[in-house]
């Protein structure tokens, strides 16, 4: 599958973006839902919204359709949900593209070198609502053409094939348990910065 399953009307849509920031400033605007689901990046056009998992899967795929490989990465947490980025690469670093319910969890520039260095420009702003740092751990990235016999990128159906593969994937630790027992809280003025345009159930 390169960009068949697309229509051409899709197609014209996604080219439009021309760049990653082009997509990413799509994912800005559609608003973040909450709903359990697992839409394919034809679900979310169509649909205007997307969550997470979903804003990453599409920005695969739109990544996909300017030339990029739809590689997607997994964060684990502690005591916080877990958070999938796209990623790409652009003079040899790594930059990636998100939806977040949280400010600070979303788009960032191709300057990291490695991808620990990309994950470890998380590591402040990903937070739980305890105000913790919460971010651990963080997966190689998962090239999606590996689900296209599953039709990921038009289906109707959820897609939880592929959050159910982020699961069982290795993660690379980030801090040492000692680092973990030492972490202070979020500070109010950050922890409120990055709830600008929050939602909750």
């Amino acid at each position: 599958m390169t960009q068949a399953n697309f229509t051409a009307l899709e197609l014209r849509r996604i080219r439009a973006f021309k760049t990653p920031y082009g997509i990413q400033k799509y994912l800005d605007e559609i608003p973040y839902h909450l709903a359990n689901t697992a839409w394919s990046p034809r679900r979310v056009l169509r649909e205007g919204t997307a969550h997470c998992l979903e804003g990453a899967i599409f920005a695969a795929a739109a990544l996909r359709v300017l030339g990029h490989p739809p590689l997607i990465v997994d964060f684990e947490a502690h005591r916080d949900s877990d958070h999938v980025l796209a990623v790409f690469r652009q003079d040899g670093h790594w930059g990636a593209l998100a939806s977040s319910n949280y400010s600070g969890c979303r788009y960032r520039e191709p300057v990291y070198r490695t991808l620990r260095e990309l994950a470890m420009s998380y590591f402040d702003t990903y937070f739980n609502l305890a105000r913790e740092r919460s971010l651990r751990r963080y997966s190689r990235p998962v090239n999606l053409g590996r689900f296209d016999t599953y039709d990921w990128v038009t289906t109707e159906n959820d897609l939880w094939l592929i959050a159910e593969h982020l699961c069982e994937i290795p993660h690379c630790n980030l801090l040492t348990r000692a680092q973990e027992k030492r972490l202070n809280r979020i500070d109010v003025r950050n922890f409120e910065a990055g709830l600008v345009r929050h939602r909750s159930k």
